[in-house]
Parts: structure tokens; sequence; C-alpha cells
């Protein structure tokens, strides 16, 4: 069975034990941080896919370094070290963060600007694109970029919607060049 499968079934099982605990926002909180430090801890990673080491020794470093987490969160990775299966815990992090979005009506998405935005410049974008995409609201991150001359970029998921200043510009050239064909 495929990693992307079983991260999907560990994300639901856990999504279902948050939905009973009304602790959707907290599991998902607390699965952002251990992807965080999974993904930007290769030597973790490497302890954990390291054969010699015992499953025993694997749990306790699970039990110890992450003691502040909810106990289903700690027993699903306690499994997944039992099943030898911790590579998938960054797909079981983006699963289950798919899964709340889904409940919630919201969406995680990015702008890019040329200047950091306002809160009420992000509330309103939320606004406008949620109802376009059907969704509630959209989660935004706001990132500069100083390359866009002037604009948003936006990106939900693997749609774009750019109407930055370059966009356009590389729009009229498309345009032009098609012409003069």
């Amino acid at each position: 069975m495929s990693n992307g499968i079983v991260a999907k079934r560990y994300a639901l099982a856990l999504f279902e034990l948050a939905k009973e605990n009304n602790a959707i926002d907290q599991f998902e909180t607390e699965l952002t941080i251990v992807k965080q430090v999974f993904s930007t801890n290769q030597e973790l990673f490497d302890v954990f896919d390291h054969p010699k080491v015992s499953v025993d020794n694997k749990k306790t470093i699970v039990k110890e370094s992450l003691a502040g987490l909810s106990q289903h969160v700690v027993n699903t990775l306690l499994i997944l070290v039992e099943r030898h299966r911790m590579s998938i815990i960054t797909d079981l992090a983006d699963h289950f963060v798919s899964l709340a979005n889904e409940a919630r009506g919201t969406e995680d998405a990015t702008v890019y600007s040329v200047r950091p935005l306002k809160e009420n410049e992000l509330s309103s974008i939320s606004t406008v694109f949620a109802s376009k995409i059907g969704k509630t609201s959209l989660r935004l991150q706001n990132i500069v970029d100083k390359s866009l001359v002037g604009g948003i970029k936006l990106r939900i998921g693997n749609r774009i919607y750019d109407g930055s200043v370059s966009g356009k510009l590389e729009r009229i050239e498309r345009q032009l060049v098609a012409n003069r064909s």
C-alpha cells in the first residue's frame, strides 16, 4: 500500500478523534509542529529510520521529546513507530490540515505582494476569493515579493490568480507576440 493512502487513513482516524474531543485546532497545531520538527531535522528522521535503534528506544524518544502534545497525537506517533511508518508524518500532517480546512470551510492560500499587507486588506482578499472558490474563508499567508512591481498574486492550492503589474505586463507581451505572428 502506498504511503499516501496510509497517511490519509491515519489522518482520517486522528481527525475523527479530534472531532469527538472538539480539538481539531489543537491537533492541527500539534501536527504542524511535529511536521516542522521532522522536516527540518534530518538527523532525527535518520534515527527513526535506522534499523539498529530499537523500537522501544524510538518510542522513548517520542514520549520524552513530544510530552507536551495531546495524548492522541503522541499515541498516533507511537503507533507509527511500532509499524515502521515514521516516513509518512509529513503526509499525515498535510492530510489532517486538509480535513480540518474542509470541516471549517476554509482553504490555505498564499498572497504575494510588494509590501506587507494590512489585516483589513488580507480580510477583504479572503472574503472575495473565498466566495469565488466556494469556501467561507481563506487562511492567508502574506509573502513579500518585490518582483511583482505592484498588485498581488494569490495562490490557492494549484490555482493562481495573478493581479500583479508584472503579470499583466507578461500577458500583454504574449498577446503582442501572438498578434505579430
